[in-house]
């Protein structure tokens, strides 16, 4: 993998509405929300942010960014 660890500029672009509708968050199966250059899970209770990366959703559990895990820091 080449290190990067968020999206870029540009990968904020719209997706697909038809896409986000039949998306969901892999690791709790809410569903999900674009913000920006991101994916947000929508379940209060997993809130996981998954990156766009050159107009690709990066649905992996391994590359979310956590807000649960960042407070117990």
């Amino acid at each position: 993998m080449s290190g990067e660890s968020g999206p870029r500029p540009g990968d904020d672009a719209p997706l697909d509405p038809g896409l986000l509708e039949i998306m969901a968050c892999p690791d709790c199966k809410a569903p999900i929300a674009q913000q920006g250059a991101w994916l947000v899970c929508q379940s209060a209770a997993c809130q996981k942010r998954y990156p766009i990366r050159d107009g690709i959703p990066v649905m992996l559990v391994e590359e979310a960014v956590d807000p649960m895990k960042r407070n117990e820091s």
